[in-house]
């Protein structure tokens, strides 16, 4: 693992960028105080539309949780009254 200031790391990006390459891991740091990190890019796994339903549903079911949604009221959605916004709190 590798130490640089950022300055160095601009001057050396395509010797540092060979490095990643390689499997090495690459600290950038200003001021002596670690900023970001040079990772080799690993691809992650194709989803349909981002979001893996599967792995929740299971996640959940695995902490006991068989309905996390147990009540949605059928006016959960309707308009608020006009003077919502307006009415004194309790």
């Amino acid at each position: 693992m590798k130490t640089v200031s950022i300055r160095e790391a601009q001057s050396r990006l395509d010797e540092l960028a060979q490095d990643v390459e390689q499997g090495e891991t690459v600290i950038v740091t200003r001021d002596g105080k670690p900023v970001f990190d040079l990772v080799p890019h690993q691809e992650l796994p194709k989803k349909k539309g981002g979001i893996d339903l599967d792995a929740i549903q299971a996640h959940l079911r695995a902490r006991g949780i068989t309905n996390p949604v147990p009540y949605i009221s059928d006016d959960f959605d309707d308009p608020l009254p006009e003077d919502f916004l307006l009415r004194p709190l309790p």
